[in-house]
This record gives C-alpha cells, structure tokens and sequence, in this order.
C-alpha cells in the first residue's frame, strides 16, 4: 500500500509535466506562431489573428487553472494542519507497516496560515515518502507542537540512516533538495540528523502563522 502509494504520487507528477508540455505547451507555442504572423499592414487578417492568440491564451489559462485546483490542494489544509497532518497520520497507521508513536498538538489550533500550512503538509509527505523509499524503518515518532509562534514539527525514525554529506552530493539527494527549498520559502530551520545505521530524525522549526 505505501509503495503504491507513492507510485501513485510519481504518477501524478509525471502526468502534470506530460500535460504542461503536450497540452499547455502546444497552445502557447500556436499562440508565439500565431503573434508572429501578424502583419499589422492587413488590418483585417491581423484582427482575425490576434482574436486566435486570445481563444488560445485562455484555454491555456482554463488548463493551468485546473492544473493548480491539482497542485494546491486547499482542501487538505482547510480544516488547519493539526487535521491535515492527523489525516497523513491516520493514513500511514491504516497501512500497518510501522510502529507508529504521535504526539500531534496541532489538532485543537484556531490559528491558520493556509500557504504555510499546504507547504508544512508538503514536507511531511516528503518525509514519510522518502521513509517509505529508503528507511526500511520499523518504528516512527511523529511529534507536532506551537511554541513561542513557532510551529515544530519531527519525525524520527529507526532505520538504516546514511551519511547526510553523500546524499547532499547525489542528483536524487533522497528529496532533500527539496524538502530544503520548501523550508527556505517559510523561513523555517531544518536540522537532520543521521547516520548509517542509526536511523534519521528531522527537526522544522517555522515561524507561524
């Protein structure tokens, strides 16, 4: 189930890019042809033309647009984090796979940050993937908590580690890369610890909201 899972988010991403560059693609590139062809002396082609560019222009809008409802998804967030990462949670138990330990006292907050919090659910699907990927972990602790408006987030787990150093060095970087940038977008601080057979902890600390 995990693995699907994960397969299944692959898949997702891979069919965006595909219909970024096939669909998207294609009507912006008629869209340069067409602008390019406009001859401005033949009033009557050049508005004909230009009438074109604009049906193209806002399909490509319509398209995009229906492509962000997939990216964003607000929906997971709207209840606040506490719920979207208790969903993430709750999710991962159903599997089975893991002994899982949590501490989530984000459920009851009556504060939100809607863009921070898509990201911080981000990066915990991040996380859990590259667990589920290269971990082979038996146990996870979960912990969660507002402090000082600062929201914590860690994740821990026993599993085979690795040298942070390497994986910094390597194309895939396991996420990393990735997980970096998000945090870097909400001023957050990141601190990872690991080593190989030790298992991995990551630390967030952002500011919020």
């Amino acid at each position: 189930m995990l693995q699907a899972r994960v397969e299944v988010q692959d898949q997702t991403m891979q069919s965006i890019a595909t219909e970024l560059h096939d669909n998207v693609g294609q009507l912006l590139s008629l869209t340069t042809l067409t602008l390019n062809s406009v001859n401005l002396n033949d009033k009557e082609k050049a508005i004909k033309k230009i009438d074109n560019s604009l049906t193209l222009v806002n399909k490509s809008i319509k398209e995009l647009r229906e492509l962000a409802k997939l990216l964003h998804g607000e929906q997971l967030v709207e209840n606040g984090i506490g719920h979207a990462i208790d969903q993430e949670i709750n999710w991962l138990n159903k599997a089975g796979t893991y002994e899982l330990k949590v501490n989530n006292q984000l459920v009851d907050l009556r504060i939100t940050s809607p863009d921070k919090d898509l990201i911080i659910l981000r990066l915990l699907q991040e996380i859990i993937n590259n667990i589920i990927k290269h971990a082979q972990a038996e146990r996870i602790q979960i912990d969660s908590y507002l402090e000082h408006n600062t929201l914590h987030l860690r994740v821990a787990e026993n599993g085979i580690g690795f040298d942070p150093d390497i994986v910094k060095t390597k194309k895939s970087g396991m996420g990393l890369n990735s997980i970096y940038k998000r945090i870097e977008m909400i001023n957050g601080k990141l601190a990872l610890n690991s080593a190989p057979g030790e298992g991995t902890s990551i630390s967030i600390e952002i500011p919020y909201p």
